[in-house]
């Protein structure tokens, strides 16, 4: 696999490969803030900010197509829920499998919804999409939860059906927060394991007090002011957050209007610490995306502020007047992650040190992957997971 994969590189980075192993051997790479700053303890997930969602083959495609033009700063999320005709469920899951395979998927960022825990056929989603195509599923959503027992019978059937599917990697779980029991059960819900984001469905949310809440309150700045709501999204992202996890925020309905999106965007980045937004529509995507970078200003402070820390192997540092050690240096290195997948412009000498280097240092861990597989005597399948994981890391 090390051989195959640096037949798909240039002959510069087969030399920077081979130079970078040599430096490797002899002591002289410096440490990667991955390896130095997260020694502590788990931290959220690096992931885009926006997830635009698509429901027939067709809109699925046209996600690709932008994926490809804009770049791999947002995830699609194919529907099952809202996107199967009824009685043709089997066929849409099987389309998805399909596609999801197929080589319109890019960037591995395509995830998909399935029926909620009371229809009969989320089971059903779970038999197809896992074993289909669960090396290549970016996630799941559980939508319409209404306790934390649903979320977790539903997470224990998913890695179920991935252990005897063969399938070692995780699979990241979305769970959608859109009801009063799910929002009641919140926080016990953000500890189950494989969950990734705590999205927050407004809509359903509002709909379930039964008129208490005016349907205007779907809209801004209502959404964002109506006390009762202000306090259920609070809720989500302080669970999210505290279990490390990434708490995603609901649509904005004005469908023709970017910039309300981005006024949207921004208000729960800013005011509530949601880190990641829905798109329904294209134009939302690059709006929400656009909203949840970083402010210039910090991140061109936080890349020279990682950059010495380097320099001093991760010791404490003076930058700007003010004293600066780990804590901030984990601080300023998510929010360079952040920037990263949000496509904003990095500093030469942060991409050839955080991003440059680990892209190839990726292909020594696929060797080495590969190589101890070996060594146990697992080789078809084995090898088949390790190409997989290996391509991942590449892309």
């Amino acid at each position: 696999i090390f051989h195959k994969l640096r037949q798909k590189v240039d002959k510069e980075h087969k030399r920077s490969l081979l130079k970078l192993r040599d430096e490797i051997k002899k002591g002289n790479i410096m440490t990667h803030p991955n390896k130095a700053l997260f020694e502590a303890g788990k931290s959220l997930p690096i992931i885009p900010t926006c997830e635009h969602f698509a429901g027939s083959e067709k809109l699925i495609k046209k996600g690709f197509e932008m994926q490809r033009k804009l770049g791999p700063v947002f995830d699609i999320t194919c529907d099952c829920e809202d996107g199967a005709e009824t009685g043709k469920e089997v066929e849409h899951a099987q389309m998805i499998v399909r596609v999801l395979n197929s080589d319109d998927n890019p960037y591995n960022m395509a995830g998909t919804r399935i029926h909620d825990f009371s229809h009969p056929d989320w089971r059903q989603d779970v038999d197809i999409l896992v074993p289909g195509a669960g090396e290549r599923l970016a996630y799941i959503t559980l939508p319409k939860s209404t306790s934390y027992e649903d979320a977790k019978t539903q997470v224990e059937y998913i890695q179920e059906v991935a252990k005897k599917a063969g399938i070692t990697r995780e699979i990241p779980i979305h769970i959608l927060i859109e009801t009063h029991g799910a929002l009641q059960d919140v926080e016990k819900t953000a500890t189950l394991p494989w969950l990734q984001v705590l999205d927050f469905g407004l809509m359903d949310f509002v709909s379930g007090y039964q008129g208490a809440i005016p349907a205007i309150n779907m809209r801004s700045p209502g959404q964002f002011e109506h006390r009762l709501i202000a306090a259920a999204k609070a809720k989500v992202c302080q669970a999210a957050i505290q279990n490390h996890v990434i708490p995603c925020h609901n649509v904005t309905l004005d469908l023709k209007n970017p910039y309300q999106t981005y006024k949207d965007a921004q208000r729960a980045r800013n005011e509530f610490g949601f880190m990641r937004m829905w798109s329904i529509y294209p134009t939302q995507v690059q709006a929400i995306v656009d909203a949840m970078k970083p402010d210039f200003t910090e991140l061109e402070a936080a890349q020279h502020i990682l950059l010495n820390a380097q320099d001093a192997e991760w010791g404490p540092i003076q930058y700007d007047g003010e004293l600066h050690d780990r804590a901030t240096y984990r601080y300023f290195w998510e929010l360079v992650q952040r920037a990263k997948f949000s496509g904003a412009k990095l500093l030469d000498e942060t991409e050839k040190r955080f991003f440059s280097q680990f892209k190839i240092l990726s292909f020594i861990f696929a060797r080495e992957e590969y190589a101890s597989l070996l060594k146990k005597g697992k080789k078809r399948k084995k090898y088949e997971i390790c190409t997989t994981h290996a391509r991942r890391r590449l892309q």
